[in-house]
């Protein structure tokens, strides 16, 4: 799949997470970890979640949640994408939204990559952990890429529902808002 140069030029600059507002309530070595594994666009390993933790010792709960989610990703983006291909069963058919393969593959690392940035904000206790402007900058890579917008969001919505699944009532009703804001962020797109 050949990207524009326009393409080319939004894809750094539509990152969705911001550790900006972040500076009250963390040190700064606690946001250069989470700055450090975003900028590697990974999630947060281990030793980043034990150094978080050990900083900031009211993440422990939160850390504990966005591990498991970690070590399910995979698994979690697999059951969104299934559900997301019974929804939309054509999708990825040759002059569809999702062909050819590499579409489809980019919009499962998406999955991938939202549910990356979702741990950020559940570890860090913040719902609000987008950047208006990485955000404004996704919505016109979108744009530029003809991604199937309805799609995305009903994806990311299945993820939500299996992710969930994984974690008891409690941290069902807290982690839910995680998942909300992103998706109201994608609805917010035209």
């Amino acid at each position: 799949m050949q990207l524009s140069d326009r393409a080319k030029q939004l894809i750094p600059q539509a990152r969705i997470v911001s550790f900006t507002p972040w500076k009250d309530l963390y040190s700064e070595e606690v946001i250069a970890i989470f700055q450090a594994a975003d900028d590697q666009g990974r999630y947060l390993s281990d030793q980043d979640l034990d150094m978080i933790k050990k900083l900031a010792p009211d993440t422990a709960s939160s850390g504990e949640q966005s591990r498991l989610l970690r070590e399910q990703a995979s698994d979690l983006v697999a059951e969104a994408r299934e559900q997301l291909l019974v929804h939309f069963p054509n999708i990825t058919d040759p002059g569809n939204d999702l062909y050819p393969k590499e579409r489809a593959e980019a919009c499962w690392r998406d999955f991938w990559h939202f549910l990356r940035c979702i741990t950020y904000g559940i570890t860090g206790k913040n719902v609000e952990f987008t950047s208006q402007e990485g955000l404004k900058n996704m919505e016109l890579l979108y744009q530029e890429l003809r991604v199937p917008l309805p799609a995305m969001i009903y994806g990311l919505e299945q993820l939500k529902i299996v992710s969930l699944r994984r974690l008891n009532e409690a941290e069902q009703d807290v982690l839910e808002l995680y998942f909300d804001h992103l998706i109201t962020a994608l609805k917010q797109f035209s």
